[in-house]
């Protein structure tokens, strides 16, 4: 009840940082909006230039396969980079008005959602373009983009505080975004590695994210229960962990800001 409360209370405000979110981003851009879809596609086209050559070949439908793994891991690097900042670049605001902080963070994760969506699009119509068929599965592509979206509220609620304390956090974790880049299945396959060895895909978040999209869209094939349940685990785990994080430290932002 409390949060439908703070959700009525507050609607207009995060309505309002979701627009200037996203607003800002374009601002003074000749393309604007379309940038959303151009951005990740030219990247996608280079990549795929570059790569295809090499797993291409073994990999069917590679165009696909290659922008459904960098479809989910630009989601994930724009939104938690920019949640990392969300407290310090509004600090200007909450430490004059009483308003939720993290709500900051939220707006900005709803925007790099939007950004999402729109690049999703382009992605569908590649998938059409690749006559690949559009079957019932594909609604439950809703299930990986939800948990992801708590997934990535957890990891920026994590950052956006640890940010506060501590500014080097943010060179650390682009060598972060850079390895996890190379440590996901983006433009290479699994088969890089022997059988007994791809287990430490199982360690990286996003390589659920990338499967179920690839297993979804290209094979047709709703990934098992276990998956459902490894993605919905780790997404609500760090979560919590943000959340005890904001819950312990939220009277100290103040002075540190």
């Amino acid at each position: 009840m409390n949060l439908v409360k703070l959700y009525k209370r507050y609607k207009f405000v995060f309505a309002e940082l979701v627009k200037r979110d996203f607003k800002k981003k374009y601002k003074r851009s000749f393309l604007g909006v379309l940038w959303s879809m151009l951005a990740p596609l030219l990247t996608m086209l280079v990549m795929n230039f570059i790569f295809g050559n090499f797993f291409g070949r073994t990999q069917e439908y590679y165009t696909i396969y290659l922008f459904s793994g960098w479809l989910i891991y630009q989601y994930y690097n724009d939104a938690t980079n920019g949640a990392m900042n969300s407290l310090m670049s509004n600090a200007y605001i909450f430490s004059k008005v009483k308003v939720p902080k993290y709500m900051f963070l939220f707006s900005r994760v709803a925007s790099s959602s939007i950004n999402f969506f729109l690049t999703l699009v382009v992605y569908f119509v590649f998938v059409i373009a690749y006559k690949l068929p559009i079957t019932w599965k594909f609604i439950t592509l809703l299930y990986p983009v939800a948990c992801m979206f708590v997934f990535i509220c957890g990891i920026g609620l994590i950052l956006s505080a640890l940010f506060v304390f501590f500014k080097d956090i943010q060179y650390l974790y682009s060598v972060f975004t850079l390895a996890l880049m190379y440590a996901t299945p983006i433009f290479y396959t699994v088969d890089i590695l022997e059988p007994g060895q791809r287990w430490i895909f199982y360690l990286n978040p996003l390589y659920y994210y990338v499967t179920y999209f690839r297993s979804v869209v290209i094979d047709g094939v709703i990934p098992a229960l276990w998956f459902h349940g490894a993605m919905l685990a780790v997404s609500v785990l760090l979560f919590a962990i943000g959340c005890w994080m904001y819950k312990k430290y939220n009277y100290k932002f103040l002075y540190y800001v």
